[in-house]
């Protein structure tokens, strides 16, 4: 496993750098792995929320070539969707994950937000299965703004009575769907969404948030340095028993000045 550049710990967050975005995947996955795997020998099987997004592709590429899983033990489900795209485009989470991963290693269930009817019955329909066993493991990142899942500033809420609900997205988040190559134009990207909620994010045994590329440095620097508020709902993080956040050189560089 690749050996990180600097090691540290804010709050209860275990923060890792590396020196590029290959060698961060090749560790997250490795230790996703080992905890898979590691749940996998005491109990029958594993449920396991990840994050659809470019800043994932090097961490589930890795994932899906790690030696020993049972993944058909592993009940798999997805974080957030998109509300109003039509079945089948290419910038559902849904067909992310599909073909970085599902399709890959063909876990014994995976759990779909649906696309269709109204959404906020699909959000409940989605929280009965969340809510139906612990979550032991949640694969995430950080959005631009600071979000985790669809919880941009405006709709995070750390003590949220809901497991998943219909947001409104920001333009920050929005636009980084731009940024990102998704969408060719603001226009494009969809304005609502179906998340899980932060709590639920949070209910997770184990969280591991991968987060490579400058464009998130400051939101990194905002979630680690300062004060934990849903203003940057990834600083949440920072109180989890059992959260890594891995970075690469370029997410890092506000970081690595002052620690």
């Amino acid at each position: 496993m690749p050996e990180a550049m600097r090691q540290f710990t804010v709050d209860r967050l275990q923060v890792r750098v590396y020196p590029d975005r290959e060698s961060m995947g090749a560790s997250v996955a490795a230790d996703v792995a080992f905890t898979l795997k590691s749940l996998l020998d005491r109990q029958a099987q594993a449920r396991v929320v990840f994050a659809a997004a470019p800043s994932q592709n090097e961490f589930l590429a890795a994932l899906s070539r790690q030696p020993g899983i049972d993944w058909k033990r592993v009940v798999a489900f997805h974080m957030d969707e998109y509300v109003g795209l039509k079945p089948g485009s290419p910038q559902l989470f849904r067909e992310y994950l599909r073909t970085h991963l599902f399709d890959c290693v063909q876990p014994g269930a995976v759990h779909l937000i649906g696309l269709s009817g109204d959404a906020h019955e699909e959000a409940s329909r989605y929280a009965r299965l969340i809510e139906e066993a612990p979550i032991d493991v949640v694969c995430l990142g950080i959005g631009e703004n600071g979000h985790i899942a669809f919880n941009d500033p405006a709709v995070a809420d750390f003590n949220d009575p809901l497991t998943a609900k219909v947001v409104e997205l920001d333009e920050e988040c929005r636009l980084q769907q731009v940024h990102d190559g998704c969408f060719a134009t603001l226009e494009e990207v969809p304005r609502f969404a179906i998340t899980l909620t932060i709590p639920a994010l949070m209910s997770g045994r184990s969280l591991f948030c991968t987060v490579p590329g400058p464009t998130k440095r400051k939101a990194v620097a905002r979630a680690l340095r300062g004060p934990i508020t849903p203003e940057c709902p990834a600083s949440i993080l920072r109180t989890h028993p059992d959260c890594t956040l891995y970075l690469d050189a370029a997410s890092a560089t506000d970081v690595m000045a002052w620690n």
